[in-house]
């Protein structure tokens, strides 16, 4: 006896979320009279956008809600699926046995696979600058979608497709892990649109043989919904099926540009400024999108500002729902919490315009994060050793000076948040955290005692930053670094030098980036497990990298892995950053062991038997290529052993 909802077939040829959606619009808000705020930040919905039907009056609620009691999910413990545990005699089971006349749906068949994925980023911009918009203003881009779609549309008015939609149109409850949209296999009517605003409406009946990715659906909960709906449902929902002829593939191509579209390119904020050149715009967002999927952008740090991006349409959301409940004029009250949400909204939106301007973000997407000043010395003059341990002995302190003034501390933070410039804190074995690394910005050494696997210090997971610096000359050695939830990179140089010896760094974010003008020296350390390179050199930086092991980076967990270029160390040439390896092992890394990005027009990738030879693999012409490539970009190579790295050794390709 089935328990719920059972995926049919897996269908992983095509995307499972829902279309995309740009929705209502929020518009500036007025200057003057504070209650206007309600009023001013209007709902709005155009053509191509409006994707979710509209509520229409429920025909047979009673029998409807009935089906739907028979389609609840039940509980994650008894979801498991057939054979996992037997059932309590006594539980009614949530799912009736099909009556036989309302027999399982078939599997799915497979849809019209991505046309767009394979694009070149090229494409994607002459696409969409000159076939699509063609120099349209961003006020005009909805026009410019609708015609574009709609020609597109008259290639053939009846076509079969998988029609995928919200799950909450069929059930109570629902976990969205598993079933991410419910599938209709739907014979599609493309009628001619009197207006455009029916444009992207379609009419579509429940094709045969009676096909979904939820088996036990039963056929008249699907019919009853499509009678609700007038059988009209958005047409970018449907996503056509494989085998028909080619005008389908055109059809499947059309709708891919237009969800992409209001995906990833449009902002709600486009049709309210003045934008000089809109397709400029659209380039630049394309190139943001294309700089997260290739891994230029780091896993960690895309995901910030997909966060972002998503908070920003949430926050508009509830500002609009929030409206909608006003019945009257509004209450001071309520004025002042729609001025506090949209000024919320003007925030965000100014955060992500800063990550979408190319000349904002040419030297990474990061921004300053210390605000702190520095001490410098203390006013006698002395310097202090910090000791931290839960209990300071004799034994801890022996080898010091007999003039050394000490300070003893239980907690990393404390000592560190004591430290002036020329102070030295010492670690005794243990687990620590502290808030403060992120801050550092005198001149002070922080030192572990006793084996660097014992001295662990850990991040925590709810900021973004783990160990950034700023200051003239910090050092720290013999310590473990193991990074947990933060987002940037495991040690960020924003500026001055930084001296890392003897330490191991467990990253899950980023590695260690060094930034514009900043300058790093890594010795004898480890470092492992990043999601883009190992170490990340922006331009005009300085690395000296000394008898390192740099192994199992670009472990991207949200890009594709296939279309990465980054692994031990990536180096962005603009200006060239100053690096020297001496004696490191690079090995074991999903993307190249290093990778340098320069304004050329030349490509190589290095293989690891040409590597001592300093030629490009396949290239017997230019065997000096490598060492001229070396010599522009102050780039110094002596002794390494880089092996084993998935796509190559070394990458040179233009940025």
């Amino acid at each position: 006896m089935a328990s719920g909802p059972r995926p049919a077939a897996p269908d992983d040829s095509v995307r499972t979320t829902s279309p995309g959606r740009r929705g209502d619009k929020v518009v500036s808000a007025p200057t003057g009279d504070p209650a206007a705020a309600a009023g001013s930040l209007k709902r709005t919905a155009s053509p191509v956008r409006s994707v979710v039907a509209s509520p229409r009056p429920v025909k047979g609620r009673a029998g409807r809600e009935a089906a739907r009691r028979r389609l609840q999910l039940p509980p994650v413990s008894q979801a498991e699926g057939p054979g996992e545990g037997p059932r309590e005699e006594d539980e009614e089971p949530l799912l009736s046995e099909p009556e036989e006349d309302d027999a399982e749906a078939r599997p799915l068949p497979p849809v019209c696979g991505s046309p767009m994925r394979g694009m070149w980023r090229d494409e994607k911009v002459a696409l969409y600058c000159d076939e699509v918009l063609r120099g349209c203003n961003a006020e005009d881009a909805d026009d410019a979608m609708t015609k574009y779609l709609s020609e597109k549309l008259k290639l053939k008015d009846k076509w079969l497709g998988v029609w995928k939609t919200n799950p909450e149109l069929f059930f109570m409850k629902y976990e969205e892990a598993s079933i991410p949209f419910v599938g209709i296999l739907v014979e599609v009517t493309c009628k001619p649109c009197p207006s455009s605003s029916s444009c992207f409406n379609v009419t579509v009946s429940i094709a045969e043989p009676f096909s979904s990715n939820i088996a036990n659906i039963p056929r008249n909960l699907v019919n009853e919904i499509l009678e609700e709906l007038e059988h009209n449902v958005p047409l970018l929902e449907v996503y056509p099926v494989e085998g028909q002829d080619s005008d389908l593939h055109d059809i499947a191509l059309a709708l891919e540009v237009v969800r992409f579209f209001y995906d990833f390119l449009w902002r709600d904020w486009d049709d309210e400024e003045s934008c000089e050149n809109y397709a400029a715009l659209i380039e630049e967002r394309i190139n943001l999108w294309c700089d997260i999927q290739d891994g230029t952008i780091p896993g960690p740090i895309a995901q910030r500002f997909k966060k972002t991006l998503e908070k920003y349409k949430n926050k508009r959301v509830e500002l609009v729902e929030y409206q909608s409940n006003i019945k009257e004029d509004p209450s001071a009250a309520e004025a002042v919490e729609c001025w506090k949400k949209y000024y919320e909204i003007v925030m965000l939106c100014g955060l992500l315009k800063m990550w979408e301007d190319l000349r904002l973000r040419v030297h990474g997407p990061f921004f300053p994060r210390i605000l702190r000043r520095r001490k410098g010395k203390r006013d006698f003059g002395k310097t202090i050793t910090h000791i931290v341990a839960k209990v300071m002995t004799t034994d801890m302190v022996k080898d010091l000076s007999s003039d050394t003034l000490l300070q003893q501390h239980d907690d990393l933070d404390l000592a560190l948040d004591s430290c002036y410039s020329g102070d030295t804190v010492v670690i005794f074995p243990g687990e620590y955290q502290a808030v403060n690394l992120a801050l550092l910005t005198d001149d002070i050494i922080i030192k572990g005692i006793g084996k660097r696997e014992e001295i662990m210090i850990t991040s925590e997971p709810s900021h973004d930053s783990f160990v950034v610096s700023k200051a003239d000359n910090v050092k720290l050695m013999h310590l473990s670094l193991i990074q947990q939830g933060t987002v940037d990179g495991i040690v960020v140089v924003e500026s001055g030098h930084m001296t890392l010896e003897n330490c191991i760094l467990k990253c899950e974010g980023t590695g260690v980036c060094v930034l514009t003008g900043a300058a790093l020296t890594i010795t004898d350390s480890e470092i492992t497990g990043a999601q883009g390179a190992g170490v990340e050199l922006y331009p005009g930086s300085m690395a000296v990298l000394e008898r390192n092991e740099i192994h199992h980076c670009n472990n991207l967990r949200t890009s594709d892995i296939s279309k990465s270029t980054l692994g031990g160390v990536n180096m962005k040439v603009l200006p060239a950053p100053k690096l020297k390896m001496t004696n490191n092992h690079i090995y074991s890394n999903n993307g190249y062991g290093l990778s340098i990005l320069q304004p050329t027009e030349q490509f190589f990738i290095v293989a690891e038997e040409a590597l001592n030879k300093g030629a490009a693999s396949g290239d017997k012409k230019d065997d000096n290529t490598i060492s001229k490539v070396m010599q522009n970009l102050n780039l110094e190579m002596n002794n390494n052993k880089i092996e084993a790295n998935l796509k190559g050794d070394i990458r040179i390709v233009t940025s």
